[in-house]
């Protein structure tokens, strides 16, 4: 069984109250769906990790909605929370806002980077983000930060978060706004104790490697773009949910949560299924 278990929830893009995404979605409503479903699932989580575009515009007061929306269930679930910055965030009010910054205090030409441990797993929060830019990119301070906070191995090895994916993607828009120079952090990260790199961005379910290290794409919690449109089209869907990542023994689990609303097929007790399943390997030996 698990031995920790995180939430990933990205690509919130919450806008003002009552307003909606590109005139269709409503990211609020979305969000309230991943809570009650995590609130719903009795289950134990260890951090909520939100890997950025947490808000459509950077607003300060879609920051406050999300902090209240969110703070509560984590602390119902137990969840240490990691904020990250994404292209929509806007560093000012993300630092004011989710990071308890003093107001006038944040410099917006300094990332925020900084590194949690949640029961011996270091988590680490890379700023991947250049003000008034959409690509991602590393400064090479960033990667000597990085470094030093690899320098010792942490007892459950670490999970990097940035929203840019490091990696190329099979659509031409993604691909032209994925982090630059993903291999300097390919040379950082060789020989350290990151099991899995958290991403977002892409609004697309997707994984690959870095460094022989797992790349998870995330999928977006507000909208999902159409990875086979046809041929010289760009098209985006509704559609979101949110991500589950366990530790089990030396294997880091990724696994999509599909919240567009669907039909049951079954919803059978557990206890049940695992012992005709049990009743089934029985007959085969």
């Amino acid at each position: 069984m698990s031995e920790m278990t995180i939430v990933q929830l990205t690509d919130l893009h919450l806008r003002p109250t009552g307003e909606l995404v590109h005139g269709v979605v409503d990211t609020d409503a979305n969000l309230l769906r991943a809570l009650t479903d995590l609130r719903a699932s009795g289950r134990s989580v260890d951090a909520l990790v939100l890997s950025g575009d947490l808000a459509d515009n950077g607003s300060p007061e879609a920051y406050r909605r999300l902090r209240a929306a969110v703070e509560p269930v984590a602390a119902e679930l137990g969840a240490e929370i990691v904020y990250v910055m994404g292209n929509h965030d806007e560093r000012a009010a993300f630092g004011e806002q989710l990071l308890d910054s003093a107001p006038g205090s944040v410099d917006t030409e300094v990332p925020h980077d900084h590194c949690v441990e949640v029961g011996g797993l270091r988590i680490v929060a890379l700023d991947s983000t250049t003000p008034h830019r959409h690509e991602g990119r590393l400064e090479q301070a960033q990667l000597a930060w990085l470094t030093e906070q690899l320098r010792t191995d942490a007892p459950r090895g670490t999970l990097l978060v940035l929203h840019h994916p490091p990696v190329p993607s099979p659509l031409a828009t993604t691909d032209f706004l994925k982090l630059e120079d993903a291999d300097r952090l390919a040379d950082a990260l060789t020989g350290s104790d990151v099991r899995m790199i958290l991403c977002g961005h892409n609004h697309l379910t997707g994984a690959a490697a870095l460094a022989g290290i797992p790349v998870w794409i995330g999928p977006a919690l507000s909208y999902r773009i159409d990875p086979m449109a046809p041929v010289g089209r760009h098209r985006g869907f509704t559609g979101f949910g949110y991500s589950r990542i366990d530790l089990v023994a030396s294997s880091v689990l990724a696994t999509a949560i599909e919240l567009t609303p669907a039909a049951p097929v079954y919803d059978r007790p557990e206890a049940e299924v695992l012992a005709q399943l049990a009743a089934i390997a029985a007959e085969t030996r």
